[in-house]
Parts: structure tokens; sequence; C-alpha cells
């Protein structure tokens, strides 16, 4: 399992995560991105980060652009969360997809939102092969939401 994590700078942290967050919460998502809450691996608190779910084939994804982020490590300690938007609060579960079926996933998702998290992902995108996809997967965790 890759320890990768690529830190947001002071921007994305203090002024485009609240705004992206902060319309969410309003019901006004930025191109449906929605409010992630999960519970705190060692405080059990709620905590909460803007993310983009993917629909793939009736499946719903949620894919961790910057990597091994603490939201992810909460989500594998907890095993599911809340995605919010506005009033509405969905409450699941989630399992991580194996690195190895994350290919067609991260295909999609860079097809969706290489505008906003592409320098994340080393140069690949929605058009480079299943090999190159197959090599930055482990950079990248995917869960699937139950």
């Amino acid at each position: 399992m890759a320890e990768t994590f690529q830190e947001p700078g002071w921007f994305t942290r203090s002024i485009f995560n609240p705004l992206v967050a902060g319309l969410t919460k309003l019901g006004l998502p930025l191109a449906g991105s929605r409010v992630l809450e999960v519970k705190g691996r060692k405080s059990g608190e709620w905590r909460k980060t803007p993310v983009n779910p993917l629909e793939l084939e009736g499946e719903h994804y949620l894919v961790a652009p910057r990597g091994n982020t603490q939201w992810v490590r909460n989500m594998r300690a907890s095993g599911g969360g809340r995605l919010v938007r506005g009033r509405k609060v969905e409450e699941f579960k989630a399992i991580e997809v194996p690195e190895a079926e994350r290919p067609a996933i991260l295909r999609a998702y860079l097809a969706k939102w290489k505008w906003e998290v592409g320098a994340f992902f080393d140069g690949v995108g929605p058009d480079s092969s299943d090999e190159e996809l197959l090599r930055i997967a482990p950079d990248h965790p995917a869960f699937r939401i139950l």
C-alpha cells in the first residue's frame, strides 16, 4: 500500500476547500462535489472534507487524488461515512478497491475531474493506457460506496 500524500497548499486549505465545502453545504455543489464526513480513527470526531464522487456503471466511488490522505486513513479504519449536499445526508459503508481494479475507475475519474485534480496524477490522464493507470493506482486509493 502506497504512502504517497500530496499535502494541499495554503490556497487549497484556506480558500478553495472551505469555499467548495460551504457551497456544497448550501446545496450548491461545484460540479457534483459533496462534503465527506468520516470519523477520525483516533479522536472518533467527525472530520469533513470536500470530495468528488464518481458514478461508473451504476456503482459509486470516492477517489483520493492526493493519495493516502487523512480521510483515506479514517475511511480504512471506520469503513464508511456520510456524504453531505445541502440538507441531504447520505450515510454509507465503503470498501477499498484493489489496485488491480482501479484503472477503469481512475480513467473515468480523470475524464470528469482532471480540470481540478489532474496535477496530482503524474501526467496520467483519461486517455492514458491501462498500464500507466495501473502504475499510479497505488498512489490513489479508491473506495466503492455501498
